[in-house]
């Protein structure tokens, strides 16, 4: 089959009386706005044959950038323009609103507060309907419950897969960085607890309140150096009991400012007393201290008897 060309658009050639219209396009713009919203006549463009739009400045101080769009048009072999449309357009430098974007793709993860509702879609892919039936035996619908099927609605294989691979390639990966800095992995952690599920395979949560992943989703593999089996030998502690030296003494020289020489005159005239009354107390031969032993000793007798 041979394919159809189409015609490339033949160039219109502006209309005399289309373009010299400009009167008449503001005056289309001043019943559709008002005076005071027109402003100067900024051109015109060939859309068509004998067709023209007109532009006027806007002066509304809310739409600077933006523009009135007046396009005229003539039949054949007419001498008069009809106004076809007014609009207001946006110019190069006008100030729009940002393109348009379903809520449900606006909203990103964190976004949600406490209060707001995030309804579900009811196509969502990453759902598919639970277990509800309430005529299965009582034995069927504790296996269901045990097993978290009891509900409207639960994940699907897409929903389990979409998971895992949100889950390892983010914070708690085997990728990331502090992972890749240890040798210790989640899957020999005392703190990791294996979750209750098909993804339990690949992921389990921390309970190490030191781990960065403490409350996470963590990988299998993942891995941090807060695991159960790091030990590090502790060096012997000094004892905090006090320690005293009953070998010696240290001579420790006390002195006053400015009263040093006084206290050292107080103490030298002290030792010279001392010397003094010991020498007079002391016999000064055998014979002496012999004779007043002899004294002391009949002084005692008499009081005996």
């Amino acid at each position: 089959m041979t394919p159809v060309k189409t015609p490339e658009s033949v160039r219109a050639k502006p209309d005399a009386i289309c373009v010299a219209a400009v009167e008449a396009a503001r005056e289309a713009a001043i019943a559709e706005a008002g005076a005071a919203q027109i402003g100067e006549h900024l051109g015109h463009l060939v859309e068509g044959e004998r067709l023209v739009t007109h532009y006027f400045a806007s002066t509304h101080s809310g739409y600077r950038g933006w523009r009135w769009a007046v396009t005229v048009t003539r039949a054949s072999r007419a001498k008069t323009i009809t106004v076809n449309e007014v609009v207001m357009l946006p110019g190069d430098e006008a100030i729009v609103a940002p393109e348009w974007v379903p809520w449900s793709e606006r909203v990103q993860p964190g976004d949600l507060r406490p209060g707001d509702l995030f309804p579900t879609l009811p196509d969502d892919p990453r759902l598919e309907p639970g277990f509800t039936d309430t005529g299965a035996p009582d034995d069927v619908l504790a296996v269901v419950e045990e097993l978290g099927l009891g509900r409207e609605r639960v994940l699907s294989q897409d929903g389990r897969e979409d998971a895992a691979e949100r889950w390892f390639a983010g914070d708690f990966g085997p990728g990331s960085a502090i992972a890749q800095a240890v040798p210790y992995k989640c899957n020999s952690c005392g703190y990791w607890i294996r979750l209750n599920d098909s993804l339990g395979q690949a992921f389990g949560a921390c309970a190490n309140e030191m781990a960065p992943g403490e409350g996470r989703i963590v990988a299998y593999d993942y891995g941090c150096g807060a695991h159960s089996d790091v030990v590090i030998d502790s060096p012997d502690h000094p004892s905090t009991e006090h320690a005293f030296d009953t070998t010696g003494y240290d001579e420790l020289a006390m002195e006053t400012v400015g009263e040093t020489d006084v206290v050292r005159e107080e103490a030298d005239e002290a030792d010279a007393v001392q010397v003094e009354v010991e020498a007079a107390a002391e016999p000064s031969s055998d014979d002496e201290v012999q004779a007043t032993t002899a004294e002391e000793i009949d002084a005692e007798a008499t009081e005996n008897y």
